[in-house]
C-alpha cells in the first residue's frame, strides 16, 4: 500500500476572479473538497497587497489566522497539505514583497506540522535577459526553502506554463531543476503543465525523480491558449502517471487542481466530479 493521499487545490474556485461568490470562502472550498472525498486541501499565498486582491490578504483572508484556518480544517476532518507561495522569484534578488510573504507562510505552516511550503513562479515574461532570470529563479527558490527547512517545513518548485512563464520548456527545466539544492528543496511536476510545455510526463518524471516529493494533477485538451480539460476526459493517462508514482515509492500529496472551463461556472461540481473520479480510477491504484 503506497502512503499517497489525495487533495484539492483552491485555484479552480479563484479562476473566475475576485468578487465572484468565493472570496474569504476558503471555508467553504474545504467543505467542498470534504464532500469529493479528499483528504487535503491547498491553499495559495500571493505576493500582492489586499486592496489590489479584493478578497482577502495573500487570497487567505480570515483564514490568515490560524486557529481560524485549523478549526475550519478539522470540522472536515480535512489536513492543510500546504500553502502555494506564488511569486515572480525571477529578480537579482528576493523582493522586498516576496520576503514579507515567505515570513507569512513560514509562520503560519509552523502551526501545520507536516504540510509543505511550496513555490510558485508567477508567470513574468520571456523576453527579456531569459537566462539571467531561470538563474536567478533557481537561486531564489534555493533561499526561500532554506529558510523554510531551517523552520522545520518539507518544501518544492512548482513550475507553470502560461506563454509567459519562465519555467515551461525542456530547456527551462533543465536550467532550474538541475540547480535546485535538493538538500533544501524538491520538485512539485504539474502533470498538465509538463505536457503543454512539450514534454513527455513519464520522461520527465524519470529525469528529475530524486526530487520529486509532491504532484499536481490537471487534464489537457491541447485545444487553444486555455487548453486544459476536466479530469479524465484529457489527453493524459493519469493510471500510468499514478502506477509510477507507486512503483517510485513515493509518499505524500496528489493534489488536483482542474483548470478546465467548465471549472470557472461551477468550481463545487466539478471539485466533486474530480473526487469521485479519482475515487474510482486512481485511489485502487494506491491501496
Amino acid at each position: 500500500m503506497a502512503n499517497i493521499q489525495f487533495g484539492s487545490q483552491v485555484y479552480t474556485w479563484f479562476m473566475q476572479g475576485t468578487g465572484k461568490g468565493y472570496d474569504n470562502k476558503l471555508d467553504h472550498m474545504i467543505k467542498i473538497a470534504a464532500q469529493a472525498g479528499f483528504t487535503g486541501i491547498e491553499p495559495m499565498v500571493l505576493e500582492i497587497s489586499e486592496s489590489a486582491l479584493g478578497c482577502g490578504k495573500y487570497w487567505l483572508g480570515d483564514f490568515c489566522d490560524p486557529k481560524r484556518l485549523k478549526d475550519a480544517l478539522d470540522e472536515h476532518n480535512i489536513k492543510l497539505a500546504g500553502l502555494a507561495l506564488v511569486c515572480a522569484f525571477d529578480d537579482d534578488q528576493l523582493r522586498p514583497g516576496e520576503i514579507e510573504a515567505l515570513d507569512f507562510t513560514i509562520d503560519l505552516l509552523k502551526h501545520f506540522p507536516g504540510s509543505m511550503l511550496g513555490t510558485v513562479t508567477l508567470p513574468s515574461g520571456r523576453t527579456n535577459d531569459l537566462q539571467r532570470r531561470r538563474l536567478n529563479v533557481a537561486k531564489n527558490i534555493n533561499e526561500v526553502s532554506k529558510r523554510g527547512t531551517d523552520a522545520g517545513l518539507k518544501c518544492s518548485y512548482h513550475p507553470n506554463s502560461p506563454p509567459a512563464s519562465i519555467v515551461r520548456t525542456q530547456e527551462d527545466y533543465d536550467v532550474v531543476l538541475s540547480s535546485l539544492d535538493p538538500k533544501v528543496t524538491g520538485w512539485t511536476p504539474d502533470v498538465g503543465h509538463i505536457i503543454r510545455g512539450g514534454m513527455d510526463v513519464i520522461a520527465t518524471l524519470n529525469k528529475w525523480s530524486h526530487l520529486v516529493n509532491h504532484i499536481h494533477y490537471k487534464d489537457y485538451s491541447g485545444n487553444g491558449p486555455e487548453p486544459w480539460s476536466q479530469m479524465g476526459t484529457g489527453k493524459l493517462d493519469f493510471h500510468k502517471i499514478t502506477e509510477w508514482l507507486v512503483q517510485h515509492k513515493y509518499e505524500g500529496w496528489i493534489i488536483c487542481e482542474d483548470e478546465a472551463h467548465i471549472a470557472v461556472e461551477d468550481p463545487d461540481g466539478v471539485t466533486i466530479q474530480n473526487g469521485q473520479w479519482c475515487k474510482e480510477n486512481l485511489v485502487p491504484l494506491v491501496g
